[in-house]
């Protein structure tokens, strides 16, 4: 068997923002491996129906499974919101989200106990944010706003802007300022600044990539917080923990791969990492769809099932 310590760390998201993560992954854990599918072909995952992404997650859960991961990150928080838990049940390895870890960094940031969260409308419908706050202090406000049209934004921007991510970022500011985006930002943000908040959770793992334009809007008195700089510091623990780092001294080896177009994705990822994907895989729907095996759909029926009870 080969020694975990040498396996890689399996991420995947719906499509280019779970990226965000693994910029992340790779600055707090620079020895590890990582291997990433963005699921672009059928992005937005933020107005399908919950059961229908939970399917998609153990999905690509098998496939990264199939390539020998010793965790792997649900890098998605409509994918965390839905999958999670039945991930957890369904796979042997660890399966971590990026919900609760943005919520823990929230509860910590705030200093007044108003925290507001953005998301795409699976995410905010779901109610995972409030539930993952609450369970760390119930006595922390929650108020919450579906922004489903930042996600467009940031996929238009990246295919029409050829500079780097990070020119891109410090631009968006001015782009918000348009006056059809800065209207649209007024929607999603006004009734959450009306709220008193101090602190906002970029609770989609694209909307990092606006951060300079949300900044503007919500004001220099309110704290960002992006899951994926907490995400990486939970997998990181859960490594050390397991006694399954990365040795010192090891080569990292990234793989990336998408449903979609993998020379689009080779271009776009490329400028959300700041370095090159390499060549990128093409992981076709029909081989995901394929790799549902019976115990597979035996957990998502049994999890469904309890679904239903518990209504």
């Amino acid at each position: 068997m080969p020694d975990t310590r040498d396996l890689p760390i399996g991420v995947f998201d719906s499509g280019l923002g779970g990226l965000t993560v693994v910029r992340e992954l790779c600055r707090a854990l620079p020895r590890e491996s990582i291997i990433y599918l963005g699921d672009t072909a059928r992005c937005p995952y933020g107005p399908r129906d919950p059961r229908e992404v939970r399917r998609f997650v153990l999905e690509i859960g098998a496939w990264l499974r199939s390539r020998c991961i010793k965790l792997m990150v649900i890098a998605c928080n409509t994918a965390t919101a839905a999958g999670l838990t039945l991930a957890q049940r369904a796979f042997e390895v660890p399966v971590i989200g990026v919900i609760e870890p943005g919520a823990r960094a929230a509860v910590m940031a705030t200093q007044n106990r108003r925290v507001g969260v953005i998301g795409t409308t699976g995410t905010v419908q779901s109610g995972a944010y409030s539930r993952a706050v609450h369970a760390l202090d119930a006595g922390v406000a929650v108020f919450s706003a579906a922004a489903p049209k930042f996600v467009d934004i940031v996929e238009a921007g990246l295919r029409m802007d050829d500079s780097s991510v990070e020119d891109w970022m410090s631009k968006s500011g001015d782009a918000l300022m348009q006056p059809s985006l800065f209207e649209l930002g007024q929607d999603y943000l006004d009734p959450l600044k009306g709220s008193g908040i101090d602190t906002l959770v970029l609770g989609c793992t694209h909307f990092p990539l606006l951060s300079a334009a949300i900044q503007r809007s919500v004001g220099p008195d309110v704290r960002l917080i992006s899951s994926a700089e907490e995400t990486a510091r939970e997998v990181a623990e859960i490594l050390e923990v397991r006694g399954q780092l990365a040795p010192v001294g090891t080569l990292p080896r990234h793989t990336f791969a998408t449903t979609g177009d993998p020379r689009e994705f080779e271009v776009l990822g490329s400028r959300v990492l700041g370095w090159s994907t390499g060549d990128v895989e093409s992981a076709p729907i029909t081989e995901l769809e394929s790799l549902l095996d019976a115990g597979l759909l035996d957990a998502l029926a049994r999890y469904e099932a309890g679904e239903m009870a518990c209504d």
